[in-house]
């Protein structure tokens, strides 16, 4: 279910109905794990009876999803994820939120890594096989989905979030989506459905971004010792180095991810 077609269902609800339906709206993206999946799909259903004014069924396929998040919602939380962490001492910064996104990539292995000021980073590495949907606009391709990672840290983006890119081509590809191209997409770049019938990676940022005209996409030099930047470029590298070096990554992604947002922080209190 597309962001615009979800808000409009939405509106078909009464006022309690309507609440209750919000607040499960990230179940509705594509899930990897079953019950999550199971939560979006009783939302769904709630959302079609209602088009039918089916409102004593939509109410009770919500009280099934609810009680199916409740059970399950701290086990697939995304901070618990693998590859995803936080520094909680910015947990509850005031300044506004900024995060950076890059890739890294070196023979047949990549990397992609991001960092939030409110403490959040994460890194995941790639090794493409035979079937790898990338295409070959791989870089350009990872850097877009380094952004999706970032996304999906949160249930919903927080509003007026800017999220920093150092390439200009995958900036391109965020604005044009934002300004209505979401069938825009990276020459090569596989449309076909993923694993259990789940959207493209990129055809779901699209779809997310098309939705979102308040988050802001900016350019960064690379290189250039902005804090935030680097933090993102190293965690990429480290994911990078992972697929041939296995480590034990989280103490190390932990503390860089620490060491640079102090320096971010301390540079925003001068």
């Amino acid at each position: 279910m597309r962001p615009d077609e979800f808000l409009r269902a939405l509106d078909l609800l009464p006022a309690p109905l309507h609440d209750r339906a919000l607040a499960l709206r990230t179940y509705v993206r594509p899930r990897r794990c079953e019950t999550c999946q199971a939560v979006g799909d009783a939302v769904r259903v709630a959302l079609t009876a209602a088009q039918y004014d089916q409102f004593g069924s939509a109410g009770r396929l919500l009280d099934t999803a609810e009680q199916l998040a409740t059970r399950h919602d701290l086990a697939c939380r995304p901070e618990h994820q693998p590859g995803r962490g936080q520094v909680r001492r910015w947990a509850e910064t005031s300044a506004p939120l900024i995060a950076a996104t890059d890739a890294s990539w070196k023979g047949r292995a990549g990397g992609i890594g991001y960092v939030a000021s409110d403490g959040r980073y994460g890194l995941r590495s790639r090794r493409p096989g035979r079937t790898d949907p990338t295409g070959f606009s791989r870089v350009l391709v990872s850097e877009l989905r380094a952004v999706e990672f970032l996304c999906t840290a949160y249930d919903t983006p927080p509003v007026g979030m800017t999220v920093l890119v150092d390439s200009l081509p995958a900036l391109k590809y965020l604005h044009r989506w934002q300004g209505g191209e979401s069938g825009a997409m990276p020459a090569g770049y596989d449309l076909r459905p993923r694993h259990a019938g789940m959207q493209p990676t990129l055809v779901r940022l699209a779809e997310l971004v098309a939705g979102r005209p308040d988050l802001t996409f900016a350019h960064v030099k690379a290189h250039a010792h902005h804090a935030l930047n680097e933090a993102a470029d190293s965690l990429a590298h480290m994911a990078r180095r992972r697929v041939e070096e296995p480590f034990d990554v989280r103490p190390r992604a932990h503390d860089l991810a620490e060491a640079f947002l102090r320096d971010w922080h301390a540079a925003l209190a001068v």
